[in-house]
Parts: C-alpha cells; structure tokens; sequence
C-alpha cells in the first residue's frame, strides 16, 4: 500500500504538472506521500503532524493571492531585483526591438501548430510576377558577371536600366514614385538577381534594405520624405548608410562618430546645427553614393537643446558635396566589385534638419536602427543564399548528370550523392525558411529574433552548400572564367557570412541572448513589473512562471519517453511525427532556458559556448517548423516527403547535438546530470538523415528531375548558348536524348557486336550496323560535342592572364 501510494504521488505529480496545474500537483502529491508515511508507521511522535502542519501552512500562504503577496512576493521582489544585472539604455532598445513572432511559441514550451499551418503566406501579386517576368528577367540577360568582375564595375547601361525601372524604390511607396513591393516579391527579386549577378543584387539589395529609405518611411518628417524618397525611388539619388567604423564593428553603439550641437551663422542667419566628425569604412555603395546615411553618437555641451549633454546614437542624412567629407575610394571585399569603401567626415556641419526626423528624431538612432534591422535582415541576406544554394545545387546536379567516369554518371556515385542530396536538402528548407520569414514581415511583424536565425543559419548553409559544389565540380570549379559561377559564388560567402551582424556574434550572443529575455513569455513582464515596483503584476507572472517550469519539466519527461506521443499535431499524416518530435524539444528548450535563467542570471550572456548552442537549438527547431509549414502549404505532396523527411531529420539531429551540448557544459555540472533524465530519458536517439534517404534525394535531382525545378525554381535560367550553366543545361537535355541510342550500343556491346572503345567510336560502328538510325546517331554526337564542350575550363595565354581581375 505505501508504494502504492508512493507512486500515486509520483504520477499524479507528473500528470498535473504536464496539464499545467502546478499547485494542485504539490499539494495533492504532498498529501499521498504524507499518508504513505502514515501508513509505513510513522504516526508515532510529533514529526508527522509538524509536517502536515508545514504542508498545509504553505498551501494556505501560497493558495492564497493577498497573503502570498505580503508573506512572499514583497520579500521575493527585491531579491530579485538585487540579482538583475544592470541594463544600459542600447541594451535595453536592443532588447526590446522588433516583435515576438513564432519564435514565442517555440519558448512556450507548446507551440500552437494549428496557428501556424493557418497562418497565410501572401503569394506575389500580379505586378511583382510580371516585374520578374519583365524587367529582372531583362536585366538578368544584359548581365555579363565576368565581364562585371574583370571591369571592377556594372556598366553605364545596367545603372541606367535599374534606375529606369525602378530597382532602387522596391520598398518605397508608390506615392512617392516606388514600387511599394511586399517582402516576398522584394525577396523574389533578389533571388533571382543573384542567381545571375552578385555585385547586380547587392547593388539593388542595400538600398532596399537598413537606409535611408526605410528610415525615413518609418522615422522621417513629411518634408524629408517628400524631397528624398522620389529622388531615391527613381535613383537620382544613390544612399548608402555608415554605421560600422574601425573600433565599432560588432559593437555599432561604442560609435566613435561624435557630433556636436552648434550654433552657425550661415548668410546673416543663425542656424542650429552640428559639427561632425567620423571615420566610417565597409560602407557599400559609398564610392557612388550621393545620399550618406550616417550614424553617430550627439552631444550638447552648451546645452542648446536642453539639460542633458549626452543625447545619444542619432541617425541624420547628408548630401556627399558637402564639405569636410571624403569619400571616393574602395574596399576590394573578396574581389566580388560591388562598390563598397569608407568615408570621413571633419568637422562637418550640417542643419538640425537634416536628422533623420528632425529635432524629434534626436536621439533616437539606436532605436531606429533596432527596429529596422529587425525587418530587414529577414529579406536581403537570406534571399541572397537561397539564390545561391538554388544556383550551385542545380549547377551541381546539372553537371552530375552529364560528366561521366567509369562509364557512369558521376551523379550516381554514393559519394557523390551524400553532397548532392546535403544541397538538395538545404535548397528546401532555406526556401521554406525565407517565405516564412517574409510572410510574417508582411504581415507587419518585425521578428527580431527571427531575423537574427534565418541570416546566420541561412548564410551558413549556403556556405556549405557551395564548398559541396565545389567538392563535386572539382577541376572545372576552381579554374576560373566566364562559365564558372562557382568561383565567384565561393568568393562571396564570407561577405554574407560576415555582414550585418557577423554569424559568429549573431549565433553566440544575439539570437539566445535576446531571444532568452524577449521571446520569453514570463521574463519581460517579471522585469517590467520589478522596475514599475508592481507587486501583484510581479505576483501574477513569477507564479505564473513556476508553473510554466514545472509544465514543462513534466512534458520534456513524458514527451521524451513517448517520443512526442500524447502531444497535439496538426496533421495525422506521417509528417505528424516531426510535429510531436517538436513539442518535446519545445518543452526540454523552455525548461533549459529557464535553468540556465535561474542558475547563471547575468553570467549568462558571458557564456557564449552555451548561449550559441541554446541558439542552434531554438533556430534548428525554427527551421524544422518552416519546412513542416511549407510541406502543408504546398499540399503535402508525396515527391516531395522525402525532402521534408531530411530536413526535419537533420533540424531534428542538430536540436539533440544541441541539447547534449548544454547539458555537458552547464556551470554546475551536477545540474546537468540532474536534467539530463528530463531531456534524454531513453538517451540520445536521433541520427542524422540516412544514406537511403539521401539517395532517394540525389536520384531525383538528377536528369532534370521535376523535383530540381521545384527547389530551384526562382533563380535566372540562362539561354542554351550561353557558356557555364546555359550550355550545361543543353548538353544534358542533349544526353537524355541520346539515352535510346547509347542503351543500344550497351546491348550490342554485351553480346559482342562492337568492341569496347570510346563511345564516339562506338556509335560509328553501331551506325555502320544498323544497330542504331541516322536520327539517333545524329543525336548521339550532337550529345558527345555538348558534353565534351561543358567539361573544358578556360585556358589563357601568359598576358591574357595577367590582364585577369577579380
């Protein structure tokens, strides 16, 4: 009977802490393994009744609101409110930028898939569609990237051509002359444009993203709007913004930019204004720009605006012909030739006016900058690697599908599929990430959190994937020339790795560290309640979030017993295995969290080993979601389940990797032992996605498989003549031509008829036989001069080569 009820106690605790009724399971548990005492004999003495009396005290006190809040609330408050580490006015702006999206459910513990899988994704509208059928697809064919690179530069006729149609307004309403496009037709935009051209898509890119435009559309006065944003739109004006600068790098507010409040006397007329003083660098589009968005730190010593002296980040606009700037020269970033340099600034003075929102807008650049880069770091870089990783994986099954050795096309190569199918995978996902991205910010959120995973994580595998491509091309990938794109793709990679917010400080201490507090459901209102000195406020979320705890440790345990059993999914399909597998790791992350909370406080941002795992963690279970989403979206299609079996397998892998990770490196490394059965209670058990999953991939992307247009469908197809990609294409459609005639001569080969030799000789003989016609022979060679064709590299003659750029 006593283990009877021992175990009782156990289960029923478990139960009612997994349904969320924290209170309930303490006290009845309290209860059961009180009378199991009792019944094992321990009704002797006073020890039992004091524990009862004990018990029941603390089920009154904490029972009731009003007297938990005096007899343990106020106490607890300022306890707390001593250990919170003190927070400056950036980190605080930092902090609370942007918008909390789905990345709240994943901290929740229970995330809401229903919401999800309903929330609408907005298709491209009829005017974006025709924009990528019309003028992209027109600039993509007037684009000669090599040329770009041996030139240092696009040529007049590209500048013209993207000011004329307006490249440079994406984002800009149409009432001031823009094309006021969405997220995802800007997106789509870009991912086609670097397909083509890098040094093309980032020139469109940066003024479509963090500047100008889209400061003065969210912070501008009526006046600013009016005369820049026009001018912008149809690209009479070219912006650029500097933020970094040589000590401030990731550390964008330690600016060292100062500006002063002064007072001038310009044509009899006192005028207030400030002098600056910079020195930017990394800046792209500086050299062409005539619209500098600058930010610096603002000081009022002779008080001309007020009491305070220190007015803080300030964001202001500046023409480039004013004097005391120098600016002109280049940065040569990876040897791709978007314009890119610094700029300096002495004793610049410009009109209170021109701060990005006038004399309100003092102050106010670091916010601005917060919120902004929230949005715009979900669109631009992470279009650009899906492009990439579109670009490589199509080239890549391209020409595994028609180079050939050993007499087999070196796309059925095991060791040539585990790359294939990596990239193949990766295209799915990073896609599915990207619209999912986008269709939240044009749903008017501005994910911050969000923004900071698809740009690290996004950027990083498009790293991968284009070193797989190079491992596949090998030879013809590293000889450049003008049909290598591989080149200048693996060029390009550490500049998306590396800009806005490098991936090694965005993974360590921005995607966690912010997430951690503002993704949060309890966190934020604790802090807001302690600083407000709001007892019951405090109250009702401290208490709140000891259930919250306690929720979650139950389901981390259950869940990971079942495997995700016993959990609510969406979907009945077997998809719904992922969705199960999700709320488990959704219930270990938030328990996590809010023990490395409890036990580190402040440290924790100063552990970044951990806090980068606690973000591969959120951002895998972040990129298994978006896969799940587009598979539903898209309508679960049976061709496609293999991908999303890889995807969620992978996301499903690096989640675990995750969690072992922290719990190994905990501080207190008894606490890890403790936690371990909660995360793991049948041990570590995913695998990566398996060698027959990958070949399920590989095949299907090979021989222009339907499959390969689906995941590389928006980037730029160039014409069959054209060298690299183009021809690639045509000398594989060529090769499933001829797949009639060369099973023939197999056959005749097999039984003797022609003799083993190279296949042009080959075919010869079978045409002289009659064993193949004068159609499929006429085929067979027009297939062998393509595929020899596209396996050359470019040879150049000693001062030809020394002429080479880039």
């Amino acid at each position: 009977m006593t283990a009877l009820l021992i175990l009782l106690a156990v289960v029923l605790l478990v139960l009612f802490c997994f349904f969320g009724y924290g209170y309930v399971a303490w006290t009845v548990s309290a209860v059961l393994l009180l009378a199991a005492w009792a019944q094992q004999g321990g009704t002797d003495g006073f020890l039992l009744p004091l524990l009862g009396l004990i018990m029941a005290a603390i089920a009154v006190v904490t029972g009731l609101g009003n007297l938990r809040r005096q007899m343990v609330t106020k106490p607890l408050m300022k306890f707390v409110k001593g250990l919170l580490p003190r927070m400056g006015e950036t980190e605080r702006i930092a902090l609370e930028a942007g918008t909390v999206w789905w990345d709240g459910d994943l901290f929740s513990g229970q995330p809401d898939w229903r919401k999800l899988m309903d929330f609408p994704i907005t298709p491209l509208s009829d005017e974006e569609q025709a924009f990528l059928d019309g003028p992209v697809e027109q600039l993509c064919k007037m684009l000669d990237d090599w040329e770009i690179q041996q030139k240092r530069d696009l040529p007049p006729e590209i500048w013209d051509f993207m000011r004329k149609h307006g490249f440079f307004g994406m984002i800009i309403p149409k009432i001031y002359g823009g094309l006021e496009f969405s997220a995802i037709g800007h997106s789509a935009v870009v991912v086609k444009l670097a397909s083509r051209s890098i040094t093309a898509a980032v020139t469109v890119m940066v003024p479509n993203s963090l500047g100008p435009a889209e400061l003065l559309l969210h912070y501008g006065t009526d006046k600013q709007r009016k005369h820049y944003l026009p001018r912008l739109a149809d690209g009479r004006d070219i912006p650029c913004f500097a933020l970094t600068e040589p000590h401030a790098g990731s550390d964008a507010a330690a600016s060292r930019s100062i500006g002063t409040i002064v007072e001038k006397t310009i044509g009899r007329k006192k005028t207030l204004g400030i002098q600056l003083s910079w020195s930017k660098r990394y800046i792209t589009l500086a050299p062409v720009a005539t619209c500098i968005g600058l930010a610096f730190r603002l000081y009022d010593p002779d008080h001309l605006l007020g009491d305070d002296e220190d007015l803080g980040i300030t964001c202001a606009l500046i023409p480039r012909d004013v004097k005391g700037i120098t600016i002109g020269e280049r940065h040569d970033p990876m040897g791709i030739p978007f314009q890119n340099g610094p700029i300096l600034g002495k004793d610049v003075f410009i009109p209170l006016d021109q701060v990005i929102g006038g004399r309100d807008g003092v102050g106010r650049g670091w916010m601005m900058l917060m919120d902004c880069l929230a949005a715009g770091r979900s669109i631009s870089l992470p279009s650009l690697s899906v492009s990439a990783v579109q670009t490589v994986c199509r080239h890549s099954a391209t020409y595994a599908s028609v180079r050939e050795q050993f007499n087999m096309q070196i796309g059925r190569f095991e060791g040539i599929q585990e790359p294939l199918a990596r990239m193949a995978g990766n295209a799915y996902w990073m896609n599915a990430a990207r619209r999912m991205t986008c269709g939240a910010v044009d749903a008017g959120e501005k994910p911050s959190v969000v923004s900071a995973i698809v740009k690290a994580y996004l950027t990083d595998s498009m790293r991968q994937s284009v070193t797989d491509a190079l491992d596949i091309a090998a030879g013809s990938g590293i000889c450049r020339g003008p049909g290598n794109n591989l080149s200048r793709a693996h060029n390009a990679v550490p500049i998306a790795i590396t800009v806005e917010g490098a991936n090694i400080l965005t993974r360590s201490m921005i995607i966690f560290g912010q997430g951690a507090i503002r993704s949060h459901p309890f966190i934020q209102r604790e802090m807001h309640a302690i600083a407000k000195g709001d007892i019951k406020s405090f109250d009702d979320a401290f208490f709140d979030h000891i259930n919250f705890v306690s929720r979650n440790a139950a389901r981390s345990l259950v869940l990971g017993m079942t495997n995700g059993h016993g959990s609510a999914t969406p979907s009945s399909g077997p998809e719904a295995r992922y969705f199960r597998k999700l709320n488990r790791y959704s219930a270990g992350f938030a328990l996590l969290t809010d023990i490395a909370l409890a036990s580190m406080g402040g440290a924790l941002k100063r552990r970044e080993k951990l806090s980068g795992r606690y973000a591969d963690a959120l951002s895998w279970m972040y990129i298994a979601s978006s896969a799940l989403k587009r598979f539903h979206d898209e309508g679960c299609q049976a061709d496609d389940r293999h991908l999303l079996d890889w995807s969620c397998t992978q996301a499903n892998y690096h989640i675990e990797e995750a969690f072992d990770g922290i719990l190994a490196n905990m501080p207190n490394r008894w606490l890890g032992y403790l936690l371990r059965p909660l995360l793991f209670p049948l041990g570590r058990r995913q695998k990566p996605p398996s060698d027959r999953i990958g070949a399920k991939i590989a095949n299907a992307i090979l021989d222009r498989g339907p499959t390969r247009e689906r995941i590389c469908g928006d980037m730029y197809l160039p014409d069959p003549e054209e060298e690299g990609l183009g021809q690639m294409m045509a000398a594989e459609a060529a090769l499933m031509k001829s797949k009639p005639a060369r099973q023939k001569i197999r056959a005749a080969l097999k039984v003797g008829q022609i003799p083993a030799e190279p296949l042009a000789t080959q075919a010869q003989r079978a045409f002289d036989a009659d064993i193949i016609t004068s159609d499929e022979f006429t085929d067979l060679q027009a297939a062998l001069s393509l595929q020899d064709q596209v396996i050359q590299v470019r040879a150049y003659k000693p001062t030809a080569h020394a002429r080479l750029k880039g």
